[in-house]
């Protein structure tokens, strides 16, 4: 608000008017002190009579108000109008919708509009998923597919840089579905006018969902969602989850409650696919009629049925993925964990197992005498590659993909070993591996991103002389001050809390069920002796001998970019072998859920993400690859490719140009113009033409969800709004009072103006009213 202040015109006549008021209230005081009444009418008398002759006497120095005032169509002055969906929504009891209350005050011949057109350059827009200038407001359908509000007002903030701006008149509901931030300095001031509301009749609405994945194998995949059910209170509300065909994958029900709080439900099922995959969760009362495409909204009596659903992206990994086992004997855990994992299709298990160690070859030899090791004695057409040397460890290949993987042992360059998505270290020494190698495995968790597990043995851990290796770095737990080896013991499993809180870790749904597996486990007998437990690093289960003393059993942190897990128990077969029920089959899960656990974070040569691009101004996402070399080092030059499949099956191909700011980033926006599932396909080539990899994304677009995520007005949005731009809420049936009162707030561009205060003509009223209040007191108290 502009507040005017009070100058004087004529200063030079303030001596002479300070002396007539004196004269004034000398008489008054001579007067009024020699009348016969009593004291409370002298002083009012007194009062009246000052007060009337002060008024006029003010006439000699001319007082004049002055101040600024917005100068007549100097200013631009916005009205936006919401065009969305949401503004259709006829609230409870109500003879109108929204829109139609919007469409009303917007009329062209409203007294407002005329008199804001006589101050104000006026120009109208209308917005839903972008800004758009309007001739008029009578063409509003409200048929917008999102509210994009703050993109909107970014927009209108840009569009007028640099111009008289005064404010902008917002006709909205407040429930805006886009992200960005907004630049508070760069706006003027914001009237929201927001449509009365009596309140949500009845609605069922699928709010929050969120998909979370897990390593535990009867439930990979859990989704979360929250449906809130008003005018339902008591009823069934039934939540399903249905996969691309239509076929229903989980249900669920809940009663519906008077209070506020959402009703949450939580679905846990396993794909039936690998990769990306596209689920739909759709909540309804128990008396609705579901079609194959939706729910028919007629016999559901909501508001609407927009928001009754919502698609969610699952996404269960590229695949497949390489397992290194490395061990330094044959044993029965490469048995169990390969059984196991032969059911796991996206996980491939390779072996290289030692079954001879190292045997020095000795001087006095003859020539041409013995050069295979003295293990293959006895046998007819030995292989000369798996019988090596006689001073060199003797190897077997299990699993490998041709002659040539594994050929010379353990990986000795970081391309190839970088293949591998996990390494699995049974029972083998740190002097197996050269310094170079045991540095390879450091770079392969830390800066591939890979899973490493050591199981207990021997010659693991301590035993295995991997303290103060690169190694020994990795693990969780320390390596010196390890106690003395332990012997033949009988040791229990137990889970710790961190365990229980683990999905991967348990094998059983329920904790009863998994408390009856730990009781019904067979005992072990080694476990390789550690120190402390490094910083970082949690306990998932421990082992208690007979005497009651604890020891960590599986130990697990993170490590760069990898994990790291610790596994000091040397003897897992027995829980296999000695397994009560031939059927059950507790050990080859939990195999699969921990190798699931190793691989499930592990970045490939091309990753790609996809998420909303907050500043777009619309429903845009942006379209994010990140591309390595075969040493996973950020790859510059190369030409990376997008395969869009659009929701109508349409194919669509894009070209991702460098993202400028990070090295071997890619990036892109893309605009979705069609509601439902978008599939895409990135594809990276090196610079010299040979192909980097592919990764598979998606992302919904659902603008009718997002719309009508809120029902009732953002009032508390639009305050905010207001109060952060020097504005406020505006009641919409105030308008032309609000519209009058503009002349006196602030705007750009201003111009001075005067006005004698003597010409105002309450000024002069008040004078007469003054000394006719006087002399009316007079009289009544018979004074002459």
């Amino acid at each position: 608000m502009i507040m005017p202040s009070l100058v004087w015109g004529a200063p030079q006549w303030i001596v002479g008017a300070l002396t007539l008021a004196g004269v004034v209230a000398l008489s008054l005081l001579w007067s009024y002190g020699r009348a016969p009444v009593r004291p409370s009418v002298k002083v009012a008398g007194a009062l009246l009579k000052g007060l009337g002759f002060t008024a006029l006497i003010l006439c000699l120095v001319e007082p004049l108000l002055t101040g600024n005032r917005p100068r007549r169509g100097a200013n631009a002055f916005a009205v936006v109008a919401d065009n969305s969906r949401s503004l259709a929504i006829r609230d409870d009891d109500a003879d109108e919708d929204r829109g139609d209350w919007v469409r009303e005050r917007l009329k062209k011949e409203s007294p407002w509009r005329t008199r804001l057109g006589q101050d104000f350059d006026v120009r109208s827009y209308a917005f839903d998923s972008h800004l758009r200038a309007v001739e008029g407001f009578d063409g509003l359908s409200f048929d917008g597919s999102s509210s994009a509000i703050n993109g909107s007002l970014s927009a209108l903030s840009r569009r007028f840089k640099g111009l008289p701006l005064a404010g902008i008149l917002l006709f909205t509901d407040g429930n805006r579905t886009d992200l960005g931030d907004l630049d508070f300095a760069s706006l003027p001031p914001i009237y929201p006018v927001t449509p009365p509301s009596r309140g949500v009749g009845r609605d069922v609405g699928v709010g929050e969902v969120s998909v979370s994945q897990t390593n535990f194998e009867s439930a990979p995949v859990v989704i979360k969602a929250d449906v809130k059910a008003v005018g339902f209170a008591g009823r069934s509300i039934v939540a399903i989850v249905v996969d691309e065909s239509g076929n229903e994958v989980a249900r669920q029900e809940a009663k519906a409650t008077d209070e506020d709080r959402p009703l949450g439900f939580r679905f846990q099922f396993r794909p039936d696919r690998k990769g990306v995959g596209f689920y739909t969760v759709r909540a309804f009362a128990d008396s609705a009629e579901v079609k194959d495409k939706g729910i028919d909204e007629a016999s559901t009596g909501e508001q609407t049925t927009a928001n009754n659903a919502r698609l969610v992206v699952v996404d269960q990994g590229a695949g497949p993925y390489r397992v290194l086992y490395v061990s330094g004997r044959p044993s029965w855990e490469f048995k169990f964990l390969r059984r196991a994992l032969s059911e796991d299709r996206q996980v491939d298990l390779l072996g290289l197992l030692r079954i001879a160690k190292r045997q020095p070859r000795f001087d006095f030899q003859a020539a041409g005498g013995r050069t295979t090791s003295p293990l293959f004695d006895g046998f007819d057409n030995i292989d000369r590659e798996t019988s090596d040397a006689a001073d060199k460890p003797v190897l077997i290949r299990l699993g490998t993909v041709d002659e040539s993987e594994l050929r010379d042992g353990f990986p000795k360059a970081a391309d190839e070993l970088y293949g591998y998505h996990a390494i699995v270290l049974d029972d083998i020494e740190a002097g197996f591996f050269t310094q170079d190698q045991l540095s390879l495995i450091r770079g392969f968790v830390s800066r591939r991103g890979g899973g490493l597990l050591m199981l207990g043995g021997p010659d693991s851990f301590a035993d295995g002389k991997y303290d103060r290796t690169p190694v020994g770095e990795l693990l969780p737990v320390y390596l010196n001050g390890a106690g003395a080896a332990s012997g033949e013991g009988d040791y229990r499993l137990v889970l710790t809390r961190e365990g229980w809180l683990q999905p991967w870790v348990r094998t059983r749904k329920t904790e009863d069920e998994e408390r009856q597996r730990l009781d019904g486990m067979a005992s072990f007998r080694t476990i390789s002796p550690v120190g402390a437990i490094k910083p970082g690093a949690s306990v998932l289960s421990q082992v208690r001998d007979e005497a009651g003393e604890f020891a960590p059993a599986l130990v697990a942190q993170q490590f760069g970019k990898g994990r790291v897990g610790a596994l000091m128990i040397g003897d897992l077969w027995r829980w296999g072998l000695k397994r009560k029920d031939p059927a059950e089959d507790d050990l080859d899960r939990a195999w699969r859920q921990t190798v699931r656990w190793l691989v499930g974070d592990v970045p490939g040569r091309v990753d790609v993400s996809v998420r909303p691009k907050a500043d777009a101004g619309g429903p845009a996402v942006e379209v994010v690859a990140r591309v390595r070399d075969a040493e996973y080092l950020p790859l510059d030059n190369a030409k990376v490719a997008l395969k869009i499949t659009l929701p109508d099956g349409s194919d669509l191909t894009l070209d991702v140009p460098p993202e400028g700011r990070e090295a071997g980033t890619y990036a892109t926006t893309y605009v979705p113009r069609q509601p439902g599932a978008y599939r895409l396909t990135a594809s990276a080539t090196a610079p010299d033409g040979s192909a980097v990899g592919t990764r598979e994304a998606g992302w919904a677009a659902q603008p009718a969800a997002e719309e009508f995520a809120r029902l009732e007005p953002d009032r508390a949005f639009l305050k905010s709004l207001a109060e952060k731009t020097g504005g406020e809420v505006i009641d919409g049936d105030r308008l032309d009072a609000f519209v009058a009162g503009l002349s006196s707030r602030d705007a750009p561009i201003t111009e001075p103006w005067t006005s004698p205060l003597w010409h105002q003509p309450l000024f002069f009223l008040g004078a007469i009213a003054c000394l006719a209040g006087e002399w009316g007191l007079r009289r009544i108290n018979g004074l002459a």
